[in-house]
């Protein structure tokens, strides 16, 4: 197993650390990651009212909201911003609606024009976004990947649609690596027990490595990251272990590295983005049924 640590980009000053790396023949033992978790979704705002919401068909492969929207649009312009847009070298999403319409609004292109090089990212009114179709062009590749989906099971805003859809949807994404047509890993009565979700996201994480890609985009979902980080970091200190494994707010932006454990750095985060803007509801559909909904909720 080649992953050794985790350090979060926002107590570990890496800023100096990476731009070293990246000038070294050591580089080959960091990968810097930029976690996404995906914007606000239907379901969220639903199951932060009522978490019984989370059990409704309505809210299968949830879509973003126009809120959600406006967070993508925000994220959109701190990539850029920071720098990030133009290190990614490839941009990973989990093969539902709501992360692939994050992925493809945060990372992709302009809007798209009808040219025969270049296949659309994303088609107009995907989803019933009622946004404008984006371009593939001047952005990384992107790719689907089933490792890092949300906990299958029980809850239909965790069930995806058949790929042959989302191929329409999105048709400069690469679909290649997810097997079959229909979801067949989640189940009606079956939740993936969170030790089982544990292991696929470090076969993600392991997965990442056979990559050549330097720098990654991962757009995801709340439950994987809380539980794949939480298995990273118990020898940080207390609050860089806290600040990498707290919940992700929808949009929410971290960067990390994956890194030898010898291999440390110094200098403040420059790219971490604290989401949920414009505020909204995000009570994820992974958390507890005692987590929610709350009275005091920020709407």
């Amino acid at each position: 197993m080649k992953l050794l640590h985790i350090w979060s980009e926002g107590r570990q000053r890496l800023h100096s650390f990476l731009a070293f790396a990246r000038k070294t023949t050591h580089s080959g033992l960091i990968k810097p990651l930029i976690q996404v978790r995906h914007a606000q979704g239907l379901h969220n705002v639903e199951g932060e009212k009522n978490f019984k919401a989370y059990l409704s068909h309505e809210y299968f492969d949830a879509q973003l909201t126009q809120l959600g929207w406006q967070q993508v649009d925000n994220l959109r312009k701190h990539v850029r911003t920071c720098g990030l847009f133009k290190r990614t070298e490839l941009v990973i999403a989990s093969p539902m609606l709501r992360t692939l319409q994050t992925a493809a609004g945060v990372f992709g292109g302009d809007s798209y024009t009808d040219r025969a090089d270049a296949l659309p990212l994303m088609v107009a009114n995907a989803g019933n976004s009622g946004r404008a179709a984006i371009s593939s062009l001047n952005s990384p590749p992107f790719i689907a990947v089933e490792l890092c989906r949300e906990h299958f099971g029980v809850r239909p805003c965790d069930r995806r649609g058949n790929m042959s859809d989302y191929q329409f949807l999105f048709p400069a994404i690469d679909f290649s690596l997810v097997e079959t047509d229909e979801d067949v890993l989640w189940k009606a009565n079956v939740r993936e027990p969170t030790e089982d979700l544990i292991a696929r996201g470090l076969k993600f994480m392991n997965w990442l490595w056979t990559r050549k890609e330097k720098e990654i985009a991962i757009v995801t979902h709340s439950g994987f990251l809380f539980h794949t980080l939480n298995a990273f970091g118990n020898d940080c200190h207390p609050l860089v272990k806290k600040e990498m494994c707290d919940r992700f707010a929808n949009c929410e932006l971290r960067s990390m590295i994956i890194v030898d454990r010898s291999m440390t750095g110094s200098d403040p985060a420059t790219t971490n983005y604290s989401g949920k803007i414009p505020q909204g509801l995000d009570l994820p559909s992974d958390a507890p049924e005692e987590e929610g909904p709350k009275t005091n909720s920020v709407i």
